[in-house]
């Protein structure tokens, strides 16, 4: 009885033995198991970021250019990593965060060539956000710190844009005349200032005489050449005038007076669209105007100290 006990626990044991070893090799794994490790190369992680931001996903490329600067803080291109964090908000019409990313390039690198680029970057960023006090605020602390005469001619020029783009053409003016003379025809001040004189003989319609010519329905949206609007505010007011007479001419005064009432509404709205459209009419030309100004005069600048020290002006001259 013991020996067959004894051989029916040793069978159980054998059976066992194997079953433990897998359980206790996996929750155990012990120097024989192999693990795999990653190492973070910079120039990889870089040319990752860049990848990113060259396909245009530039909330991607953020992340990695962030991880780039979070794992080699010392690295030569951290600076350009940072820039490039503004860039991808810039591009990805982020405004707001744009400014902060260019803000810290320039407290950390007050002197270099990404900070200088970071401060007409500032300026664009608050010209995207259509805040240009600040944006001429920007470009002024720049002139106020910066010795460099082809910076300052740069800044004058960009200051000279956003002047126009608020309908300022004598500052805009004014702040072009301040660019140093061996600037100028690379700015091509000479045509610029032929465009822009141009304005002077803009048609434009007057919102007084617009509301003054209102009086007879539908005269003042012809003024404006708005002519369907001139149609139907004639044909509307005429309709309710002549409803208005033949109920006070069949006796019925309650309903004479209820449509004269809705009708000077719709009269006062009349002589109210006719300014209205003016003004539209105005600010389109406007537009139209300063559109055809930055296609035809425009020269895209991107000025930025080389190794050398030296100032290089970038320039794009649009046909």
């Amino acid at each position: 009885m013991i020996s067959g006990g004894t051989v029916k626990n040793s069978t159980f044991t054998k059976c066992l033995l194997p079953v433990a070893i897998v359980i206790l090799s996996i929750l155990y794994p012990g120097p024989v198991t192999a693990q795999t490790s990653i190492t973070i190369d910079a120039d990889r992680q870089f040319e990752f970021a860049e990848s990113y931001f060259c396909r245009g996903e530039y909330y991607r490329a953020i992340s990695e250019y962030e991880r780039f600067i979070h794992f080699f803080p010392q690295e030569p291109r951290a600076e350009l990593a940072m820039y490039k964090i503004g860039l991808s908000y810039f591009q990805g019409k982020q405004f707001r965060q744009a400014i902060a990313s260019f803000d810290a390039v320039i407290k950390k690198y007050r002197d270099s060539e990404l900070s200088l680029k970071s401060y007409f970057k500032v300026s664009e960023c608050h010209v995207g956000l259509r805040e240009f006090g600040p944006a001429l605020t920007t470009l002024d602390n720049l002139l106020a710190m910066e010795p460099d005469q082809d910076t300052k001619d740069e800044a004058y020029y960009r200051r000279g844009w956003i002047y126009l783009e608020t309908d300022a053409p004598e500052k805009a003016m004014a702040s072009f005349d301040k660019i140093s003379p061996k600037n100028r025809d690379i700015y091509r001040l000479k045509r610029l200032s032929e465009e822009i004189n141009k304005k002077k003989f803009l048609k434009t319609k007057n919102p007084t005489v617009a509301g003054l010519l209102a009086v007879i329905p539908g005269a003042g949206h012809l003024y404006c050449e708005r002519y369907q609007d001139a149609v139907i505010a004639f044909l509307l007011n005429g309709a309710m005038i002549c409803a208005a007479c033949e109920a006070f001419d069949d006796g019925r005064e309650f309903l004479g007076g209820l449509i004269t009432f809705f009708e000077l509404g719709l009269y006062s709205g009349n002589i109210y669209s006719a300014v209205s459209s003016a003004h539209k009419y105005n600010r389109r030309k406007k537009r139209t105007f300063l559109q055809k100004l930055k296609e035809h005069s425009k020269v895209e600048v991107s000025a930025g100290k080389m190794p050398d020290r030296n100032l290089a002006l970038l320039y794009k001259i649009t046909f």
